[in-house]
């Protein structure tokens, strides 16, 4: 979906995945989870100018975090049950703390089980990129009156 959020809205999108892997920015591989072990130090670094000007879209799938499957396995739930009885708990620990780093109402979950679904939420995100930028051209053209009137 981000892809395709960067391309309706003409912003610059950056796979944390595919950056890591072309630029070496990880530690080695976790042959447990299969996955390279992200630094986060050279990550922030090789973004520090990209994020500067704005208008990127960052990409990233994982967490650090662990999580207790207990109950769910107790309850006897097997299979595509479990599985997605465990992404769901996933995804709801991951939003509480979206909710608890951001402002509560700029967090939003947003469904994505459908290519009607995934549509909609661009065309919902591209609106809302739209919105934001006006404003944000608003406020930096009356700065910028403002400033070249101090000067005056």
């Amino acid at each position: 979906m981000s892809s395709a959020l960067a391309e309706a809205t003409q912003l610059c999108h950056v796979n944390i995945g595919e950056l890591v892997k072309e630029k070496n920015l990880h530690d080695g591989w976790d042959a447990e989870l299969d996955c390279h072990i992200i630094n986060e130090d050279l990550v922030c670094d090789e973004l520090e100018d990209m994020m500067e000007e704005g208008g990127v879209i960052v990409e990233y799938h994982g967490c650090d975090f662990s999580l207790s499957v207990g109950l769910i396995v107790l309850s006897g739930y097997a299979g595509s049950k479990l599985t997605n009885n465990i992404e769901c708990e996933i995804f709801q620990v991951l939003f509480e703390r979206l909710k608890i780093v951001y402002r509560e109402d700029i967090v939003v979950a947003m469904k994505n089980d459908s290519i009607d679904d995934i549509n909609k939420n661009v065309a919902d995100l591209s609106e809302w990129v739209s919105s934001w930028v006006q404003i944000n051209q608003c406020i930096m053209i009356a700065w910028a009156i403002k400033v070249v009137e101090y000067l005056r």
